[in-house]
């Protein structure tokens, strides 16, 4: 006799396990990424052909899964009407609600600001996640402190903008104080977001000047997409952030040390520096730094308590040797 459900057992296994599989799909494909077809197939270990009904069975969901066929296809999630349920294993979660508060402990949170915003999204991620995953993500909230950081406040809405008229090719234009009090309009191809020392920026070519420029996006005001449109241009750097590092340090020179300590340590006492660290031939660590002075240097390392050698420039190298002659003599 047949359950009242209309499914006996081996029909319920098998639905359960057809889930399953279109459960996984789904994760797969909200990375945003495009998979083709054997890459899909491989991932979940299943048939070509059952990964076709599998997409079927999305699409049949609402789930708006795009499909390019032939050589160089490729299946992705595209954006739908409606936000599909966010589906999270246990550390995405917890990535997630800590990156929220991360961010929402920088700026002012201001009306509008992203960080405002974040510490909205914050109160709420917990109702797009599996009741499993609820209890958890409520226990890490009630433990969880954060330190205000000071730091500018960026509009969400100046950044979507800019997004969209990166994505489109499209010209901007925006009112901008810069660092002196001027306030300018200028007329933009935006290229690059970025994101340092707590500071969100522009990368972009200036039309008037016909040259790259930064702009600090919390100096920004009034911004509005033209339908002007421009080609991409190669990035005046390897990547926006190395362009606006150049800009930053321009004044300042190359220090390099060799520091007798693991990386974690030497990570640890420079934190506030911008610091590149790399493992160094036969143990310890390379630290690549950009100063104006070698005093900057000094508490990091007295910190650390380790040998070190400054393989560079040489008159930080002559400076430390002068101040531990001075040192010595105390």
């Amino acid at each position: 006799m047949r359950p009242e459900s209309g499914l006996d057992f081996c029909e319920t296994a098998v639905v359960a396990d057809v889930m399953q599989r279109v459960l996984a799909l789904l994760v797969v494909l909200q990375s945003g990424m495009r998979f083709t077809g054997e890459e899909l197939a491989a991932r979940l270990d299943v048939p070509p052909r059952t990964l076709r009904r599998d997409i079927s069975r999305l699409r049949g969901y609402g789930y708006p899964v795009e499909t390019q066929p032939g050589p160089g296809g490729y299946y992705r999630l595209t954006a739908g009407r409606a936000m599909p349920p966010l589906l999270l294993d246990d550390d995405e979660a917890i990535a997630t609600l800590l990156g929220l508060a991360a961010l929402g402990s920088t700026g002012s949170a201001s009306e509008g600001s992203i960080d405002e915003a974040a510490i909205r999204a914050y109160g709420k991620v917990d109702q797009y996640l599996p009741k499993r995953l609820r209890s958890r993500v409520a226990a890490l909230r009630a433990s969880l402190e954060t330190m205000p950081t000071p730091a500018p406040s960026t509009r969400a809405e100046t950044m979507s903008t800019l997004a969209e008229a990166i994505a489109h090719e499209h010209v901007v234009t925006f009112h901008y104080v810069g660092a002196t009090g001027k306030a300018t309009t200028r007329l933009v191809e935006p290229h690059r977001h970025i994101h340092l020392h707590q500071r969100w920026y522009l990368l972009g070519w200036d039309i008037d000047k016909q040259d790259w420029r930064v702009f600090r996006l919390d100096r920004v005001a009034e911004i509005r997409a033209r339908s002007r449109t421009f080609s991409l241009r190669p990035l005046p750097a390897g990547s926006g952030i190395d362009y606006l590092r150049e800009g930053i340090n321009r004044h300042r020179q190359r220090v390099v040390l060799t520091i007798d300590a693991p990386m974690t340590a030497v990570a640890d006492a420079f934190t506030h520096q911008d610091v590149v660290l790399t493992a160094a031939a036969g143990g310890g660590t390379r630290a690549v730094l950009m100063l104006d002075s070698w005093q900057w240097l000094l508490p990091g390392l007295a910190f650390l308590g380790a040998d070190f050698t400054v393989e560079e420039p040489g008159e930080f190298r002559a400076a430390f040797r002068q101040f531990g002659a001075r040192l010595g003599r105390n």
